[in-house]
């Protein structure tokens, strides 16, 4: 935006090296927001799935994929949007990087339509079900037994468009049903992999090396 510094300081001295400084700023005063504006909203209410990065206070990243129906994330206000968590593998890699260092990003990308993609930067915290309920009226409903546990909550800071140069064009298919909440391996994928195999070998090969 004119009048505010955008994007980090890495960013800037990069910009300086490498002589980009003048379409970066162009970027930045035409493309980014501090808010939702109400076409961005709109894109959010039909997207069904959106890619999410954290990291930790060391830096260590995670980036994690989302889904449900189309408004799984919801947008509270201009300023401020939720996404649900639900039961998983009881690991909390995203949650437990929010819990040390706050800063998110969220990628929505749209490779059915319009090829176009939009990124959501902002500080997150986590928030119970009940307790956003309370305060957040038109939350998604549970939908066949995925019941959100706890929310996302995320003030925006920057929003912007991801340029549609590279962004495929995919056809939908029809989902198969999916037991949500399920612990049978084979329903979650199983040892796809090959990790548990591998680290069951490697344990049976420690304990005959002894």
């Amino acid at each position: 935006m004119p009048g505010t510094h955008c994007g980090s300081d890495g960013e800037h001295e990069l910009q300086d090296r490498y002589g980009t400084q003048e379409r970066a700023g162009r970027f930045y005063d035409d493309q980014v927001l501090d808010h939702l504006n109400p076409t961005m909203i709109e894109f959010i209410g039909r997207m069904d799935m959106a890619f999410i990065a954290t990291a930790d206070k060391h830096g260590e990243c995670d980036s994690s994929f989302r889904a449900g129906l189309p408004g799984f994330l919801h947008v509270i206000d201009e300023r401020t949007i939720a996404y649900p968590e639900y039961r998983g593998n009881g690991v909390l890699a995203s949650l437990g990087n929010i819990l040390e260092n706050p800063h998110v990003g969220i990628m929505l990308l749209d490779f059915v339509r319009d090829l176009i993609g939009l990124h959501i930067n902002g500080a997150a915290r986590i928030v119970e079900d009940d307790a956003l309920r309370r305060h957040v009226t038109g939350l998604p409903e549970s939908h066949k037994g995925r019941a959100a546990e706890r929310w996302v909550v995320v003030d925006v800071e920057e929003a912007y468009i991801h340029c549609r140069k590279h962004i495929p064009h995919l056809v939908p298919a029809d989902r198969e049903q999916r037991e949500w909440g399920t612990d049978n391996v084979r329903a979650k994928g199983g040892d796809y992999f090959g990790a548990k195999a591998e680290s069951r070998a490697l344990s049976a090969n420690a304990l005959v090396s002894r």
